[in-house]
């Protein structure tokens, strides 16, 4: 209804418009695309349980696959006349549903899906991190570009809570301004647990501060100015620069130690995690070949005896038959979503092997600057679905086992014409080797790694290799000084 602009009458009108629906199975599709093998294979374990259409034809011995083989034609349908095939094709139609058809999932159905526990509840696993800051950002005010902006911020932050990687490159690798990442991160430093995402203890501490209604104490002070003291305990030294008593900043020295200095540390998992690989990758004849591994995963088929009660005419109930349909549907469904999860994946993979052949070949110094749209270009998809594909999934190379995830990086600028960029994990590892290979009566200081990356065609500024160095671990040149 809308007011005409005379007479402020009311009127109607019929609008045409578009919108997404997410089907059920564009939903399963997702879903699947997401989860690792070892979750793939509780979800389809669980689906064989509930649905007695499935089976799994890896268990079919040679002397029932022979009298199948000889009972069915080369698409798995039983041999019958032209006649009845013909006829029989036809209802075989009715159990393929188009994607915008919504006509068998009403009634009955409905009410089966909403008792039937969805695929995550069937994995037994704590809530990360990852999963508990993306939560609280769906549940924040932001804009889509500020949500993608939060989802690439939370996905650098690691296991204990601090983000990993600098403002810019995050930027950089989103095509979004610097300024829209700190507005966004400043939000992030809101969430729970309080101080993730800061870049230091520092940052981590005061963001608690501010949390406590600490701002402009003593306590504050501590943080911003005394850390290094305080690690040491030179209490008398800070209450004379502070002109306060030693009591008061054995005091807030206590508050201090009850700070969290590990924000993550809550969801942080020590069980062992077994790790099998989804992909192979190996070289044959010069060149290099995606493998799926399906190894141990069952081989979904339909069972040939629900088959032909399907056929049959008259020998079962309507509502036998109702149940049967539906459960033929949701397992063509889930074969199809399965079909579709391993094409994608093997396609991701070979992209990625394309993008990155040198590192396959010489290993982590040669490993390439690469972003999600890259990959998503080259097999003409959607970040979004490229970005679900790399989740908890892990590639066997000849360098060894990576998560897909690893081999996108941002990239850092080369110095000179014709020098290409390098990734920001194949600067990182050349920091590492000339640390390494350092005098130890005289180690290097990050002014001196900037030096020699620059002759090496890297430029980087000062700040970044400190980053990169903590990130790896690496005490300071002072700490590292060793008498030979």
């Amino acid at each position: 209804m809308s007011w005409s602009e005379g007479g402020m009458k009311p009127r109607l009108e019929l609008r045409m418009s578009q919108k997404l629906v997410m089907t059920p199975q564009l939903q399963q599709a997702i879903k699947l695309l997401q989860l690792s093998k070892l979750e793939l294979d509780q979800v389809i374990t669980q689906e064989m349980v509930e649905n007695p259409v499935l089976e799994d034809g890896a268990l079919e011995t040679p002397e029932e696959e022979e009298v199948r083989s000889a009972a069915e034609g080369e698409d798995g349908n039983r041999v019958e006349s032209p006649e009845k095939k013909e006829e029989f094709d036809l209802k075989w139609e009715e159990y393929y549903l188009d994607d915008d058809r919504d006509e068998g999932w009403s009634g009955s159905k409905a009410a089966m899906d909403e008792e039937r526990p969805s695929f995550e509840q069937t994995l037994a696993k704590t809530t990360s991190l990852v999963d508990h800051l993306l939560w609280q950002l769906g549940l924040s005010p932001f804009t889509e570009k500020e949500k993608e902006i939060g989802t690439a911020i939370i996905g650098e932050i690691d296991e204990n809570g601090y983000l990993e990687t600098p403002i810019e490159e995050i930027a950089a690798s989103i095509n979004a301004s610097s300024k829209s990442i700190q507005e966004v991160l400043t939000v992030i430093h809101t969430f729970d647990p309080v101080g993730v995402g800061a870049r230091d203890l520092k940052e981590c501490l005061l963001i608690q501060v501010k949390h406590l209604q600490l701002s402009d104490t003593l306590v504050e002070t501590l943080i911003e100015d005394y850390l290094p003291d305080l690690e040491k305990k030179r209490f008398h030294l800070i209450a004379k620069a502070c002109d306060v008593p030693v009591e008061d900043v054995v005091a807030a020295a206590r508050v201090i130690e009850h700070m969290e200095p590990k924000p993550g540390r809550p969801y942080f998992s020590s069980e062992n995690a077994y790790i099998i690989p989804d992909i192979y990758v190996v070289k044959s004849e010069g060149k290099y070949v995606v493998m799926l591994n399906d190894d141990g995963l069952p081989k979904l088929k339909i069972s040939p005896y629900y088959k032909t009660l399907l056929r049959s005419k008259g020998d079962i109930t309507s509502s036998t038959k109702t149940y049967l349909e539906e459960k033929f549907r949701s397992a063509l469904w889930l074969v199809r979503s399965i079909e579709q999860r391993n094409r994608t994946i093997q396609l991701v993979g070979e992209s990625i092997v394309k993008f990155q052949e040198e590192f396959l070949d010489k290993g982590v110094r040669y490993l390439k600057p690469l972003i999600l749209r890259q990959v998503a270009d080259d097999i003409s998809m959607h970040e979004s679905t490229v970005s679900r594909v790399t989740t908890n999934k892990y590639m066997h190379t000849p360098q060894g086992i990576y998560e897909l995830k690893y081999f996108f990086n941002s990239s850092l600028p080369g110095i000179g014409e014709g020098v290409e960029n390098l990734s920001s994990i194949a600067v990182r590892e050349m920091i590492r080797k000339m640390v390494e290979e350092e005098d130890p009566s005289r180690p290097l200081k990050d002014q001196e790694i900037v030096e020699r990356l620059k002759k090496q065609d890297v430029a980087i500024a000062r700040r970044t290799v400190t980053k990169y160095r903590s990130w790896l671990n690496i005490d300071p040149a002072n700490r590292r000084k060793r008498p030979v």
